[in-house]
């Protein structure tokens, strides 16, 4: 089937659901609680939650192991409207699963590891990713280091820009070739602050000019390589809102510097809104700033509701929630999330790691 003809299905599918959507729906489908890879009662209960009563629209995979993660993401199959299922997997699924391959970090790979390389790492974390029933990677990180001992550190391809580039977009293509979505993150750059967003706001100092030729270079490319999603950070950037808002609620970041002045019409996600650099700010902000999907809330069933209420209460227009929620199913829709299927889950260790070890030697420096 031609790409246009894919891409007037998705269409025609996202506006087919988004029609038959109540205004809770919708809402729902704009965020992505986290959750451990784990089957304990606990946490079952909580994902049937949010599958069933919640109706979000995906989750991410937090610490746990292989077979865990595939029987959740069995269970996410059955949702009423197909969810996201996504993973950091930033050197492969061992990030966050034990019992999965693990790949160099980006900052410790071969001086020689070319695009070549980078694509062909990428589809295989894709394959493995599929077989295990997970449609998203939190990755690549795009961030142009000035410190490798810094925060992002070995997470970064280093501190040139055009290599950062051309190294994460070749990764993302081939994760995206493997049809699994890719989210550059941390726009516009966690390259230079020395803070940790997790505990508190980094203030990135960069000036515009910097900005542009180094932070936004990789971002750039990635946007002007047709890829999928971008997760903004919790970042002040004075230079460029004098707010210093954090930038994932930030509408000068996202509307007027990502979509407008870059071009990126993808799907955006905020970083964790559980993290330090987002204390005081809710998923309304995040949504009245331009983000489709609010990433890991500390209480899930509250922010939904408070952007009800704001819906309701003309504080969000309505159409605002509709434009990220077809943007949301259209994506889903090109993935072909309403026909996944899934292999049975015997010996899934030993096929999860049958081709990993080949690109691990042809990363590693020799």
């Amino acid at each position: 089937m031609a790409v246009s003809d894919l891409t007037a299905d998705a269409l025609s599918m996202a506006d087919s659901l988004l029609a038959n959507m109540s205004l809770e729906q919708r809402v729902g489908q704009c965020f992505m609680p986290t959750i451990f890879s784990r089957c304990d009662s606990v946490t079952l209960t909580r994902l049937q939650d949010y599958i069933g009563r919640l109706q979000v629209g995906g989750v991410v995979l937090l610490k746990g192991d292989l077979r865990s993660a595939a029987e959740m993401a069995v269970m996410v199959s059955n949702a009423p409207v197909a969810m996201f299922t996504a993973i950091d997997a930033e050197w492969g699924l061992g990030m966050r699963l034990i019992d999965a391959p693990n790949f160099p970090r980006n900052g410790q790979l071969a001086p020689t590891a070319d695009e070549q390389i980078l694509f062909d790492y990428g589809r295989e974390v894709a394959r493995e990713c599929r077989r295990v029933g997970i449609n998203m990677v939190l990755g690549p990180v795009v961030d142009v280091v000035e410190n490798p001992r810094g925060v992002i550190g070995s997470r970064s391809f280093g501190s040139d820009p055009k290599r950062v580039a051309d190294l994460g977009v070749a990764y993302a293509r081939g994760v995206e070739s493997g049809d699994v979505l890719s989210v550059a993150k941390h726009f516009p750059g966690h390259g230079s602050p020395t803070g940790d967003s997790h505990k508190t706001l980094p203030m990135i100092g960069r000036s515009l000019h910097q900005l542009d030729s180094i932070d936004l270079y990789p971002f750039r490319s990635y946007i002007n390589a047709g890829l999928s999603g971008i997760m903004v950070g919790h970042l002040a950037v004075p230079a460029i809102d004098p707010d210093a808002l954090p930038a994932a609620v930030s509408p000068v970041v996202i509307q007027d510097l990502l979509r407008e002045e870059l071009g990126f019409r993808g799907l955006v996600l905020t970083d964790a809104l559980n993290m330090g650099g987002a204390e005081g700010h809710g998923a309304k902000s995040a949504f009245l700033a331009g983000a489709d999907i609010v990433v890991g809330p500390s209480d899930t069933e509250y922010e939904i509701a408070a952007v009800v209420e704001a819906v309701k209460s003309g504080e969000i227009d309505e159409g605002v929630i509709a434009d990220h929620c077809r943007r949301i199913l259209f994506y889903k829709g090109l993935l072909g999330l309403h026909t996944l299927s899934f292999s049975i889950l015997d010996e899934l260790q030993e096929d999860v790691a049958s081709e990993a070890s080949l690109i691990r030697e042809r990363l590693l420096p020799h």
